[in-house]
């Protein structure tokens, strides 16, 4: 316990030293922590800390999807709410066959560890989206559609992901079996969600003690997720749910029908603020931490640049066409953004955590997770570097992504 206690103590230390210098460089907060924790793992430090599967799920997702999802506007949701839907369902099935039929036939991998890759990297990852999009003051209806579709991707990429492993490992599951699990996975968490939601907010409206009114939304935050993990729902989704739900009947619905009050509310929002820094910072040490362990030599370079640049096409071939659907209805998305919408499509601890919990037996498990760590490095990296720059060459700022 004081171990452990001591490891996590040593790498708060490490996030604030990295975010005062990032801040004084003007380098993206996530970056520099990637980057330190790789430094770290080069000397040789040891922080006992591993980056796992039920980590990433248990530990770090529950507080950023919730904390996300608090923060994001009924209203604005629902203005734009068809192109994220379509990208964030539709989208991710194109990414992951693309992603599929690209390591099948490019990179002569077998079809079932295909599929698990293409299904695991093709969701946007909220944690690392939202940090980049946080670091260069984004605002508007461009953060909206960016942290949505990332918020509702995450629940879609998992639920496939469960779906894809089960149909592997027990053979080819009938239409009927899909749809069931489908719709359990989804239509559980979203009623596991919304029950918890609503629970909270009955509690929330019994007190006008502020500390008793965080303390709800902590326990709903974690709650939501671990249950419907536990009755095999989306706990992606009943997170994200939930967090909408008391978003909007608490902490951001200021008129007299509020649930919160005024203190409650401003407290509120700047705990999760808090725990969301926290979390941010520990994963993305970790990220860093985990690369230096990675054996990307044994895969070879080519084939990691190859898989870098399909996930990458795979991105494009999402947001133009769906965007294009949309282009003469008000719901059109400006070229400029588009570009963002592609190069902010940053993977992170969401496609770790699925790769990792694959079992040790798993066909080109070792591969599968070192083409993801690829993946998310360059894409925290290299995209999160570059993200300023192309921002500023398409003259899109804080202000004017205002809708």
């Amino acid at each position: 316990m004081n171990l452990a206690l001591e490891n996590t103590i040593g790498l708060l230390c490490a996030a604030i030293l990295v975010a005062i210098v990032a801040r004084r460089v003007r380098l993206p907060y996530t970056v520099g922590l990637v980057i330190t924790g790789i430094a770290l793992a080069a000397a040789r430090i040891q922080t006992g800390t591993m980056l796992t599967h039920e980590f990433v799920f248990d530990v770090i997702l529950p507080p950023l999807l919730f904390e996300a999802a608090l923060n994001l506007h009924w209203r604005e949701l629902s203005t734009d709410f068809p192109p994220i839907l379509a990208l964030s369902t539709l989208g991710v099935l194109i990414s992951a066959a693309v992603v599929t039929v690209g390591m099948t036939f490019l990179l002569d991998w077998p079809l079932g560890p295909a599929l698990i890759f293409g299904v695991a990297i093709a969701a946007t990852d909220p944690i690392a989206v939202i940090a980049l999009f946080k670091d260069n003051g984004i605002k508007g209806r461009l953060r909206t559609l960016v942290e949505s579709e990332s918020l509702f991707n995450d629940g879609t990429a998992a639920v496939l992901f469960a779906l894809a492993y089960t149909s592997i490992r027990s053979g080819a599951m009938g239409v009927a079996s899909i749809t069931y699990t489908l719709t359990t996975m989804i239509g559980g968490g979203i009623a596991v969600g919304l029950l918890c939601g609503a629970v909270s907010i009955m509690l929330i409206g019994r007190t006008s003690d502020y500390l008793v009114e965080t303390t709800v939304t902590t326990v709903a935050a974690y709650g939501s997720f671990l249950a419907a993990e536990h009755f095999g729902f989306s706990g992606v989704l009943a997170t994200v749910v939930t967090g909408i739900l008391m978003g909007n009947w608490g902490p951001l619905k200021k008129s007299e029908r509020g649930v919160l009050i005024e203190n409650g509310r401003a407290f509120l929002l700047s705990f999760w603020d808090f725990a969301a820094f926290i979390a941010n910072s520990l994963v993305f040490l970790l990220i860093g931490l985990a690369v230096a362990t990675v054996s990307f030599k044994d895969f070879g370079i080519a084939p990691l640049s190859a898989t870098i640049c399909l996930v990458l096409v795979a991105r494009g071939i999402t947001v133009y066409p769906i965007c294009f659907i949309f282009r003469n209805s008000r719901w059109n998305i400006p070229i400029p953004e588009q570009h963002v919408l592609w190069w902010g499509g940053l993977r992170g601890a969401l496609a770790l955590a699925l790769t990792l919990a694959l079992p040790p037996e798993f066909d080109h498990r070792n591969e599968i997770i070192v083409a993801a760590f690829a993946v998310v490095v360059f894409s925290v990296v290299v995209q999160g570097l570059t993200m300023p720059a192309l921002l500023k060459i398409l003259g899109i700022s804080n202000t004017s992504t205002d809708s």
